[in-house]
């Protein structure tokens, strides 16, 4: 099965079927990357499944892989969801399966979320960090400010992401992961069709291959499980009441 996305929705469809072509789609890839408990794994979920889902294991590093209708052109989309990261010092602390998955990339997705100050001040470290890990390559990135429904405990203003993301020149995106799909699907959105235009006007020699293999099939047996254990949690908790 492939998911397409059609009009700010994903929906299934057969490989071959309506919407999506047989012949070969353009690969695009991308990693998510940013602080511990900011809500990358609920973030890949959501804009792959349109699914939320609060509770999740402690994140391992899975990719994704779906088949997604941009702007009229089925792209065969890659998503690494990575551990989170922590500034030690002065510097960050990045293992090499972080610096391979943002080798990897085409495009980055940086993520904190309002209600931890600290995860926002990984943006400027993490930002800098992806560009010493593709020298010379204007690789796209985007700033998701995570958890905006929770205005009662944020620690950053909204407009700070905002402002820092300006000066960095990335685009910027305030979302609520548990609440607004539409959002979070424009924050990917925006990259694949980046990614598409820089693939388009590149030559073959300058494509990069993967450093990490893709899936074989596409990785939903994760995501159901987890969302069966989210749901048998959420039952417990109910009768335990």
């Amino acid at each position: 099965m492939r998911l397409t996305q059609s009009m700010g929705t994903i929906a299934e469809c057969a490989p071959g079927g309506d919407g999506c072509p047989a012949a070969r789609p353009r690969l695009v890839k991308i990693a998510v990357v940013g602080g511990s408990g900011v809500g990358k794994t609920a973030l890949v979920v959501r804009f792959l499944t349109r699914r939320f889902i609060g509770d999740y294991e402690r994140n391992a590093g899975n990719l994704y892989s779906r088949h997604i209708q941009i702007d009229g052109e089925v792209l065969a989309i890659q998503v690494q969801d990575t551990p989170g990261v922590q500034i030690h010092g002065h510097s960050l602390d990045c293992n090499e399966q972080l610096n391979r998955c943002i080798r990897w990339a085409d495009a980055l997705v940086i993520v904190f979320s309002i209600t931890d100050y600290k995860s926002y001040e990984l943006l400027s470290h993490l930002y800098h960090h992806v560009r010493q890990m593709h020298p010379g390559n204007a690789v796209p990135v985007v700033i998701v400010a995570n958890k905006a429904d929770l205005l009662h405990i944020k620690e950053v203003e909204p407009q700070h992401g905002l402002q820092l993301a300006n000066m960095l020149g990335c685009a910027f995106y305030e979302v609520s992961v548990s609440e607004n799909y539409n959002d979070v699907f424009n924050a990917f959105h925006v990259l694949c069709k980046e990614v598409s235009k820089q693939q388009a006007t590149s030559t073959p020699e300058r494509r990069r291959t993967s450093l990490i293999p893709r899936p074989k099939s596409p990785n939903m047996q994760d995501l159901k499980r987890r969302f069966k254990q989210a749901l048998s949690a959420k039952v417990r908790t109910v009768t335990s009441v």
